[in-house]
């Protein structure tokens, strides 16, 4: 099995451009693909909040609830203001869209930048945490934490190649699984106290597991651990945004049911989230670092240690590692509009054979895959570099809106906006507790990893502003070429994208060693063939130019049939050979290179390998 066909078996056959209308998401299997970060957090958000707050005894245990019930009041804010995002932008609101279209330049690329480093964030940590899940069961298992790790990674990308049906399916039964685990527990243990057959810790037995922990030495409970403990439940609402995201992945209406989605989403997680919190308050539970799961110890309780407490923890081992998906729905899309916005490398922007954008893909395993060998896999180390960039495009966002119906002033727009408004200061005073909290414990890292990613995107941006005004020809000017060879020539044919000075030298090139000269266009059904069209006949009319259709997007398999084609219909005798000529743009520095997607490089290889003698470039220099 060679190279291609290796690839077909493992992310399937390519997809026809006709058939992105079936790639659509129905609700449900929406709420289990776009919903597994946020769902999956209330395996560890409770956890984390009593954590810190066993720092101040077992009378601090109290406060759980209300930190608890502060949360899901924030979780309600905020997703009612992504309601109003959802419908104002439905070919997909995130926070980097909305601030860029709003507030301008810097603040779009400073909610980008905090978002993309966050959906990176969420597959490390996920399947850290999910891996670091089944170590403890295997204690075995724990020298390989790494490799099992990459491997994770490596499993989730492959899924996510084959396209976002095959996701959703696969995504479907764990997802549904842990939710029906987790109310059943929830549900069950609430009964189960009412009836008094759940006794709580004593606080003897909490004050002792707890000297055991902390030496007897115990801190204050004042504003800064209460904060500190909200910062670390605040983990719940990581994920909120990946349905405003991804509006177009769902069915039309699409808006409205992205809507349906989000709301349900957030009443479930508000249920199970308060619920835990609740029962973990009303046992008097304690967590240790690296000890049981808080999720554990109620399944213990709540289940009797019976068959379902099996079923709980594997649900939470699979949708731990399952969470990171949602960064990879979304991670891409992110990806593919700053880079029609010029401001990342434009591979990015291009679907792939199973209609996803792989190249995002691929970038987010690999940007996932080295801080997860970086920090050793280790949860403790990546989890305090968490939710601080989600929080910040969160603000940029809602800022954003605010301004949106500022400028629209439709119809109840004062409404609207002091809806946003009021979810942009909740939302900014998180992101201030969270970088106070945390800012020693590594968000400084975040704090200077935003802007240098910034600076990046605006020197991309300027590389292809660059490009631009080098390759740019008057739209309306009719070109003029050298005249025709009437004897000697060959046939030839030239590759042409657009219409620019670069490619223009390579047809001025061409008409000056052809007999017969053919223009050929690949129209890869991004809705531009027809413009060019009328573009090659304003300019270049004596020109023939032949548009090749590829509903599979390929640039490489048209060419080669055509040229297949013309150089038999063109074999004149054996002194005669077809000439193929490619553009090509030659950069200043090499790592530019990375910014173009290097097609002359591989289509010259291909045909090459297909038996075409004459393949010859013309450098454009930038």
């Amino acid at each position: 099995m060679g190279p291609s066909g290796l690839r077909r078996w493992l992310i399937g056959e390519p997809l026809p451009t006709s058939a992105h209308a079936e790639e659509r998401l129905s609700n449900g299997e929406a709420l289990a693909i776009l919903s597994s970060d946020a769902l999956s957090s209330v395996a560890y958000a409770t956890q984390e909040i009593v954590l810190v707050l066993s720092l101040a005894g077992a009378a601090a245990l109290s406060e759980t609830v209300p930190i608890t019930g502060l949360i899901v009041a924030l979780m309600l804010v905020v997703a009612i203001s992504y309601r109003q995002t959802i419908k104002a932008y439905p070919q997909g609101g995130g926070s980097y869209r909305v601030s860029h279209d709003n507030l301008g330049v810097v603040p779009g690329l400073i909610a980008g930048a905090s978002l993309a480093i966050d959906y990176v964030l969420t597959v490390s940590v996920s399947v850290a945490a999910g891996i670091a899940a089944i170590t403890s069961y295997l204690p075995a298992l724990a020298p390989e934490r790494i490799p099992l790790s990459l491997l994770a990674v490596g499993v989730l990308m492959l899924v996510n190649l084959r396209g976002v049906r095959s996701s959703a399916r696969l995504l479907s039964l764990p997802t549904f699984l842990f939710m029906g685990m987790v109310v059943t527990l929830v549900v069950l243990g609430l009964v189960k106290l009412r009836l008094g057959l759940l006794p709580p810790l004593d606080a003897a037995a909490q004050t002792r597991q707890l000297a055991e922990v902390h030496g007897g030495e115990l801190a204050a409970l004042g504003p800064v651990l209460l904060m500190r403990a909200f910062s670390s439940g605040c983990a719940a609402l990581t994920g909120i945004e990946a349905i405003s995201d991804s509006v177009m992945v769902f069915q039309p209406v699409e808006w409205r049911n992205a809507r349906r989605v989000l709301t349900g989403m957030v009443i479930v997680l508000a249920v199970m989230f308060s619920g835990i919190s609740v029962l973990a308050s009303q046992l008097g539970l304690v967590y240790v670092e690296n000890g049981p799961t808080l999720l554990y110890q109620l399944g213990a309780r709540v289940f009797n240690n019976g068959p379902l407490l099996t079923v709980l923890q594997l649900s939470t081992l699979l949708i731990l590692l399952l969470a990171a998906n949602t960064a990879y729905a979304d991670f891409p899309r992110l990806a593919a509009f700053l880079a029609q916005d010029g401001y990342m490398p434009r591979q990015l922007a291009s679907l792939g054979d199973r209609l996803v954008f792989s190249n995002g893909i691929a970038l987010l395993s690999g940007f996932a895959t080295v801080l997860l060998v970086l920090f050793e896999g280790s949860v403790t180390r990546l989890i305090p570099l968490y939710a601080v960039g989600v929080f910040t495009s969160f603000t940029l966002s809602q800022a954003g809106m605010v301004m949106h119906w500022w400028k629209e002033r439709g119809a109840g727009w004062l409404g609207k906006a002091l809806i946003n408004a009021l979810g942009c200061l909740v939302t900014a005073v998180v992101c201030g507790v969270l970088l106070y909290s945390k800012f020693s414990h590594g968000a400084w890292v975040i704090v200077v990893a935003v802007p240098l990613l910034v600076a990046l995107l605006l020197t991309i941006k300027s590389h292809y502003r660059l490009v631009a005004r080098r390759l740019r020809l008057s739209a309306e000017v009719r070109l003029k070429l050298p005249e025709p060879l009437r004897e000697g020539g060959s046939p030839v044919v030239v590759l042409v994208g657009q219409l620019h000075r670069g490619s223009f030298e390579a047809l001025r090139y061409a008409r000056t060693i052809a007999d017969t000269l053919v223009a050929v266009h690949v129209d890869l059904g991004d809705g531009r063939a027809e413009a060019f069209q009328e573009q090659w006949k304003r300019q270049l009319p004596g020109v023939e130019l032949v548009i090749l259709a590829s509903p599979y997007r390929s640039l490489i398999d048209p060419v080669k049939d055509f040229i297949h084609q013309f150089e038999r219909d063109n074999r004149k005798d054996g002194e005669h050979f077809c000439t193929v000529v490619l553009p090509v743009f030659v950069t200043r520095h090499r790592w530019q290179n990375l910014l173009h997607n290097q097609s002359t490089y591989f289509l010259r290889n291909a045909l090459r390998r297909e038996g075409t003698r004459v393949v010859t470039t013309v450098g454009f220099y930038l």
